[in-house]
């Protein structure tokens, strides 16, 4: 990613970084470790900050296998948390799939694919078109075998798509609860994917060398760049929103052209489909996402695919087009998609579909559902418009572009001191048990989106972090993109850590 800047906003680097400062330059970097040393922070405690802050995009792993070989249970061993749904039955993954998790210092994102459904065309079939989404999607892959069971046919034909997609693979040989179940481990060689490392994911026993492992072949950063004519070439847009809500029929609108199919049915899109579209004499890369159902039961393994698909999408986007039904109430599952895009950290735009079907009467009640259930997104910018009429459609863009504006802004850490210099004076902190914490100082580590990291004599609470949020968005703009904020408090001096 190439938002590093000097003070003065030229490019610190046209090519590898020459330091990992986050977004500052090396005099910024340099003048504020300086300023964190004369306020009495550990130097290293402040590096880890501003690196953790300024990493940018996450690299990918991606746990695939056949069902019920304890995927799920995997996941929630490496994540440190018990979040991925776990029971003793195939086929119980639902909703959330993409989890951040943290091994040995370095950070990832963990695609959980345990979701798997037998439908008509057979349970190969069903496995390995999830596998084959979510190795797509990933840097690198952790393959989890029943050891007790052994190599099946299903699991060779994941193998097969290993081979054919090249990414680097680290097999895991799960449920080998002690040095007798090596020896069925061992048998896994004859899959041809290197050594198997014996796990067991329910009582963690050989998770840390399997990470160690993953470690090894997980890239640093991920492999795709974003940015506009650079290395990740045109800019990538998301259209997400629950189904039969007019992703399909804005793509094909937005295209001039019929693109995708349209049907009145719900569900009718079910592979991320990728559409150069030159709009504005730019050119973009629209992704028309399958809609998110609210529930996803048993018998629609598409449906969940589908769900999966989307998460990806987000993950590969820099903007998510949230299309939202202004006929009808905003629903959990409207603020459930945003909440989704917004921890993903992408830039964001509100499109109210459907808008030349409202009367007076619902244009005023869904002002009021706007203002009540998404609240947490009054930032984004909103566009009304009609995918059939194709009313409004040339506000789209430049909302776009809005968005990535704020998603891009980097605030120089001078101008952001005396910002919350002035900002504290005003406001400070509520006293709290005899003692008024302070912000001391502060940087913005990185951009896509926004990132900085807050330096403090005490704990800083949650409500006066979110007012410090709204002033930076009165003071810099950041329209269209959240904004993530971290405190780091002061030792007492003469401790050591």
């Amino acid at each position: 990613m190439n938002d590093h800047t000097q003070p003065d906003g030229s490019d610190a680097y046209d090519g590898a970084p020459e330091h990992d400062h986050g977004a500052l330059g090396d005099a910024e970097y340099a003048e504020f470790m300086e300023l964190a040393a004369e306020e009495g922070f550990d130097l290293e405690d402040v590096e880890g900050a501003i690196e953790a802050a300024g990493h940018g995009p996450l690299p990918v792993l991606a746990v695939v296998g056949r069902p019920n070989v304890g995927k799920s249970t995997l996941v929630n061993r490496i994540i440190g948390r018990r979040e991925a749904v776990v029971e003793d039955k195939p086929g119980v993954t639902r909703d959330r799939v993409t989890y951040e998790a943290e091994w040995a210092g370095r950070r990832f994102k963990v695609v959980d694919t345990g979701g798997w459904e037998q439908d008509v065309l057979g349970i190969d079939a069903s496995v390995a078109a999830q596998a084959e989404y979510a190795i797509d999607a990933a840097d690198a892959v952790v393959f989890v075998v029943d050891a007790k069971v052994g190599a099946t046919d299903t699991d060779e034909a994941v193998v097969r798509l290993l081979r054919k997609a090249g990414k680097p693979v680290v097999l895991c040989a799960n449920k080998v609860d002690g040095p007798s179940g090596e020896a069925d481990a061992a048998y896994l060689w004859s899959l041809g994917l290197g050594e198997p490392y014996p796990v067991s994911a329910l009582h963690g026993r050989g998770t840390g060398d399997m990470l160690d492992q993953v470690l090894e072949v997980l890239p640093e950063a991920p492999r795709e760049t974003f940015g506009g004519g650079g290395i990740g070439g045109p800019r990538r847009i998301a259209l997400i929103g629950r189904p039969n809500v007019g992703k399909s029929s804005l793509l094909n609108k937005v295209a001039g052209e019929e693109r995708v199919v349209v049907n009145e049915l719900a569900g009718t899109t079910r592979d991320p489909v990728d559409e150069l579209i030159e709009l504005g004499g730019v050119t973009w890369k629209f992704v028309d996402t399958a809609g998110i159902r609210k529930r996803v039961h048993l018998q629609q393994g598409a449906d969940y695919y589908a769900s999966l698909r989307t998460a990806a999408a987000v993950e590969k986007a820099e903007v998510a087009v949230i299309l939202i039904d202004a006929s009808e109430s905003i629903s959990v599952q409207d603020q459930r998609i945003v909440t989704m895009a917004v921890e993903a950290g992408r830039a964001i735009v509100l499109a109210f579909n459907k808008w030349d079907t409202l009367d007076e009467e619902r244009r005023y009640y869904l002002e009021r559902e706007i203002e009540t259930e998404l609240g947490q997104v009054a930032w984004a910018p909103r566009v009304n418009v009609s995918a059939r009429t194709g009313r409004h459609m040339e506000k789209l863009v430049p909302a776009i572009e809005t968005a990535l504006a704020g998603w891009e802004t980097r605030v120089p850490t001078g101008r952001l001191n005396a910002f919350l210099g002035e900002l504290v004076a005003a406001h400070p902190h509520p006293i709290r048990g005899g003692k008024q914490p302070r912000i001391l100082f502060g940087t913005q580590a990185g951009t896509k989106p926004p990132r900085f990291v807050f330096f403090a004599s005490g704990f800083i609470e949650a409500g006066y972090r979110r007012f410090i949020e709204r002033r930076l968005r009165e003071e810099f703009g950041f329209e269209g993109t959240p904004i993530h904020i971290s405190v780091r408090v002061r030792e007492k001096r003469g401790r050591k850590k």
